[in-house]
């Protein structure tokens, strides 16, 4: 099982910024559990993945006020990676193999700003990094739209952990959650895009 890691704040100025800048936050198409289970699950190296919220205006949010569209946040996952056996990079190719990149609105059943795909860049790095990546697939016209994915300047954000019971979801609920994944045309659609090329 993933391991979360103990701290939720993204500022890369403390103690533990080391670790801190070895971690990728995005949004998680509005389902914390088909993110989590496929970053460990294609990538060697992850180390943790944390269901959670950032970029909003309220401490401490909940999950329920979070899906209602009011404190501003965006779901999304915090990934902690080990640098030695994969980098930013190879993180941000999962992610991309993950999302619908044409939407802004959320992703594909969950409607709502709360749910849009979002790059949260710890650093001026990162953020080099994301827009890089974002402006590859642009020219490949990979996803044959513009792409609305933000790369947004997280740091000094606080990244809120959701509630414990939606850590490890695909693992504590596995019917439910492949009952969700099978009805929200996700597979589908990366299938579309990406075909085999899915986690390369």
């Amino acid at each position: 099982m993933i391991r979360r890691p103990p701290r939720s704040t993204l500022s890369s100025s403390s103690a533990a910024s080391d670790v801190y800048k070895r971690q990728l936050v995005v949004d998680c198409e509005g389902a914390f559990p088909a993110i989590v289970e496929d970053f460990p699950d294609l990538l060697d190296g992850v180390r943790a993945v944390t269901s959670g919220f950032i970029g909003g205006d309220v401490a401490r949010p909940r999950y329920r006020d979070v899906g209602s569209g009011k404190t501003g946040h965006v779901e999304s996952v915090r990934v902690v990676y080990d640098a030695a056996k994969t980098s930013y990079e190879k993180l941000l190719s999962v992610y991309w193999r993950q999302i619908d990149a044409t939407r802004d609105d959320g992703q594909f059943v969950d409607a709502g700003k709360q749910y849009r795909p979002v790059i949260w860049a710890m650093d001026d790095a990162q953020k080099r990094a994301a827009e890089k990546s974002k402006e590859e697939l642009e020219r490949a016209n990979v996803f044959g739209a513009p792409i609305k994915v933000e790369v947004v300047d997280a740091s000094g954000m606080t990244f809120w952990p959701a509630e414990r019971y939606h850590q490890d979801y695909y693992l504590k609920n596995p019917n439910r959650y492949r009952f969700y994944r099978a009805v929200s045309g996700r597979d589908e659609y990366i299938a579309s895009v990406w075909g085999i090329e899915r986690s390369s």
